[in-house]
């Protein structure tokens, strides 16, 4: 019997993905998705997927961001926090445009905030998972809302990493993320596999710690941000999932 899980994260317009059987880790396959359902879809109907996009959006935002969010600064700490957005309310992610956006985050926040145009280009990603979970709420038991960079902190053993994954440290920050994977337990030919076309060096280490993540929340080992999770007005569930423990 086959097991599949899959991580995904967004890049360039798609969703760099990587799948694997956990009954045959010889088993894996990375590829660049146009659509998250393409992914659900696919040939190996992954059981668990992880993906590093907000799912559960708020109608009105309190004291900085969903409790998933500001459970994932305190998380980070100091030195990781800026590497979690908070999330506008749903009015502002389906705004047609940036000024719109910006508009109705700042109505419906309080404090009012609005979205910088990093978190405004992601929007479209937002979206689709938003739009693909209320179409097909039999989805929503099998996607999960991962965090890279809380993933490799967990894998770390709750610390901070030593070296980026962007900037001068570049190839020390992937070397790391390569062996906290292989060391979190994936196949070392998927952690050293090759990239496939489109898709960059971190967004494929990031779909493998995503992959991680969905393991662990098949297995019932992952860890939630808040505990336990929220849901949004739809239904959706508000809760970011990490690696099990390290030890």
């Amino acid at each position: 019997m086959a097991r599949w899980i899959a991580g995904l994260d967004g890049c360039r317009g798609a969703w760099a993905g990587t799948l694997l059987d956990l009954d045959d880790p010889a088993r894996h396959r990375s590829a660049l998705f146009a659509r998250v359902a393409d992914c659900l879809d696919a040939p190996e109907a992954p059981l668990g997927v992880g993906i590093d996009v907000p799912i559960g959006l708020p109608d009105r935002v309190q004291g900085g961001g969903r409790a998933a969010d500001r459970a994932a600064r305190a998380f980070l700490g100091r030195t990781g926090r800026s590497s979690v957005f908070p999330v506008p309310p749903r009015a502002a992610i389906y705004a047609a445009d940036y000024a719109a956006a910006k508009a109705l985050s700042r109505a419906g926040s309080n404090p009012p905030f609005a979205p910088s145009i990093q978190c405004f280009n992601i929007f479209p990603y937002i979206r689709e998972v938003d739009h693909l979970l209320r179409a097909r709420p039999d989805l929503v038991g099998r996607v999960h809302e991962v965090h890279p960079e809380i993933a490799f902190r967990r894998l770390n053993g709750d610390q901070p990493l030593g070296a980026g994954k962007k900037g001068p440290q570049r190839q020390a920050g992937l070397a790391l993320r390569r062996a906290l994977l292989a060391a979190a337990g994936l196949p070392e030919a998927l952690v050293l596999s090759d990239r496939p076309r489109g898709v960059g060096a971190d967004d494929h280490l990031d779909a493998m710690a995503a992959l991680v993540v969905a393991r662990d929340h098949l297995l019932g080992t992952a860890t939630p941000l808040p505990d336990p999770p929220e849901r949004d007005a739809h239904g959706l569930p508000v809760v970011i999932w990490m690696p099990a423990r390290i030890g």
